[in-house]
């Protein structure tokens, strides 16, 4: 038979300057939330400064889109003018206003047919 050692209780685990088991867990679960926040900070700073630089070219959009509405107008205008000469103020705006109105429509009922088109094939057809 063999002697049977007695069972003794495993010592707690040190480092090289005197901490614990328990306490270097306790830090790594500290770092680990530290480097959590930083990660979490550095994307939220990261989407703020691509907002920021989105913001900035919509407005130039915005912009750029409000002189071309202008452009648009005074060439409507013009129009109007031009063909008032030759119909009547009356009859050339009655004209202008048509011509756009029916621009519009097929321009409305294009993006309407695109709406309906799927985005995605349909598996299986």
């Amino acid at each position: 038979m063999q002697a049977s050692s007695p069972i003794r209780p495993p010592a707690p685990a040190v480092a090289g300057d005197g901490e614990t088991l328990t306490t270097l867990v306790g830090r790594l679960v500290d770092d680990s939330r530290n480097l959590v926040g930083a990660e979490i900070a550095l994307y939220k700073a990261r989407g703020l400064e691509r907002v920021s630089r989105y913001k900035s070219a919509a407005v130039f959009f915005v912009a750029a889109g409000v002189l071309a509405l202008a452009g648009l107008i005074a060439l409507l205008v013009g129009l109007i003018l031009s063909l008032a000469t030759l119909v009547g103020p009356l009859g050339a705006t009655a004209i202008v206003v048509v011509a756009v109105l029916i621009i519009a429509g097929i321009l409305a009922m294009v993006g309407k047919s695109r709406m309906k088109q799927p985005v995605l094939p349909e598996h299986g057809a």
